[in-house]
């Protein structure tokens, strides 16, 4: 077994000079962006870490290929993170990484940097106290995943051969509670636009025009309306098509995972839940897919008539929901209302991801069961979903032919997206040896990943 760190100043303030990167991929420039990956790179020297271009924001790649006859590995995770939000609502300043208790506070620090940080620390202890790795290892972080992976598919596609492996595991993806280990067995898919409205060729003093031309925010407050029946189904023709129904066995494995309505609204400072009709929570959660409005700009606080008004909007999406259909949906059912006196577009972003899954049988999940086993004794692994987006998986499955393993040690409350995310301290530590209990079950044993082209070399275990 490994050693690692009995403290945790050194993990902290090593884990703050990447959290100090402010990589927002949206907005930040080149330079920031490659200041994050080349921080990365530098912890990758033992697999000969480097900065590689791409189309957007550079990957960063790596490869330690010394254990012969074993097998191989993908891990992929992403140095992005997202916009802070209204940095008056932090508690600390978001690029600071700052302990509380037991937490860590800062922006990236659950998504995804904490969780690729406890896989760099894990690799580079078994170079230092083995001189090698039980089995052969590919990094791949990327820094468009907070945007859809848009430059993503071109780069893996043209270097597959390189990116060959028996297994993806995942560094991204949280656990769904702090109190219980476990595994997901999907996520779910995204598209993304903009609703623009758009009246005058600028925008009017409201006593002198108002009442004589439409309001592109009336307008568009209408079109956001229509978008929900007012029991929480969505209203869009067609957005629901190709969803196989849930069936009464699932309902049941559902209902038998322990979750409390009451504290889940309690935790988020509600009284009522509201969602999907004929759909309990937690099936909304995880089965259910989802259509947000998740911001409304125009105007301000002064006496206009905008010219323009835009919503963004996103959709998350279950298997059977084909990410182009849904976005034809959305666009035909815009263009079908009446806004006299307005123009109304949808714009769509580029990245559209299918939603993913991994069978519950797939002996990648027996291995992580396992591991996670010898980490929490005495704890059941809850098999999972995840409600977020990962946008690589599909990708991995169709250009290398390998499903992915979600293991990461970030939990779904820690505020990803939102001010204030923190990743517990103590999950560090335990991301660690986890990792390490990960790859020395897929390298030998019973739980052993079965090597590409060997028999059984079809991703179970030989």
């Amino acid at each position: 077994m490994l050693a690692y760190d009995r403290g945790d100043a050194a993990y902290v303030r090593e884990l703050a000079e990447f959290v100090a990167v402010p990589s927002v991929s949206r907005d930040a420039s080149p330079a920031v962006m490659r200041a994050a990956a080349h921080w990365l790179a530098g912890q990758l020297g033992f697999a000969g870490g480097r900065v590689v271009e791409t189309d957007g924001h550079p990957v960063v790649r790596g490869e330690w290929l010394g254990a012969d006859g074993a097998p191989t590995i993908l891990v992929y995770g992403h140095y992005d993170v997202q916009p802070t939000g209204a940095e008056a609502e932090w508690l600390t300043p978001p690029f600071e990484l700052t302990a509380d208790g037991d937490v860590i506070r800062g922006r990236g620090a659950s998504d995804d940097k904490g969780p690729v940080y406890i896989v760099l620390k894990t690799a580079q202890a078994f170079i230092a106290q083995e001189g090698g790795l039980p089995l052969n290892v590919k990094f791949l972080f990327e820094g468009e995943e907070e945007i859809g992976s848009p430059h993503l598919p071109a780069f893996v596609r043209a270097h597959a051969a390189e990116l060959a492996a028996d297994l993806v595991i995942s560094a991204d993806g949280a656990m769904w509670r702090p109190d219980e280990p476990s595994l997901s067995l999907a996520s779910k898919g995204l598209v993304t636009m903009d609703i623009r409205v758009e009246g005058a060729h600028g925008d009017l003093h409201s006593g002198r025009y108002g009442g004589t031309v439409a309001n592109p925010l009336h307008a568009l407050s209408e079109i956001l309306a229509s978008l929900h029946r007012p029991d929480g189904t969505v209203a869009v023709s067609g957005f629901y098509d190709g969803i196989p129904a849930l069936t009464e066995q699932r309902r049941r494995e559902l209902a038998a995972v322990p979750f409390d309505d009451a504290a889940y609204l309690r935790q988020l400072g509600l009284r009522e839940a509201h969602g999907e009709a004929g759909y309990s929570t937690l099936e909304r959660l995880w089965e259910r897919p989802t259509l947000e409005i998740n911001g409304v700009s125009g105007g301000g606080k002064y006496t206009v008539i905008p010219h323009a008004a835009v919503a963004h909007v996103s959709c998350r999406l279950v298997p059977g929901q084909d990410p182009d259909r849904v976005i034809e949906a959305i666009v035909a059912h815009v263009g079908a209302l009446a806004t006299p006196g307005v123009r109304a577009e949808v714009r769509p972003d580029e990245a559209r991801v299918p939603a993913y899954t991994i069978p519950a049988g797939h002996p990648a999940i027996r291995a992580a069961a396992a591991a996670l086993a010898e980490v929490y004794p005495g704890e059941a692994v809850l098999l999972a979903c995840i409600a977020g987006t990962l946008p690589a998986t599909e990708l991995f499955e169709q250009a290398l032919g390998v499903k992915t393993l979600f293991f990461s040690f970030s939990t779904a409350d820690e505020n990803l997206h939102a001010p204030n995310e923190y990743l517990r301290i103590r999950r560090l530590r335990e991301g660690m040896r986890a990792w390490e209990q990960l790859w020395r079950l897929l390298a030998a044993g019973p739980h052993r990943l079965a090597v590409a082209g060997a028999a059984g070399g079809d991703g179970k275990i030989a």
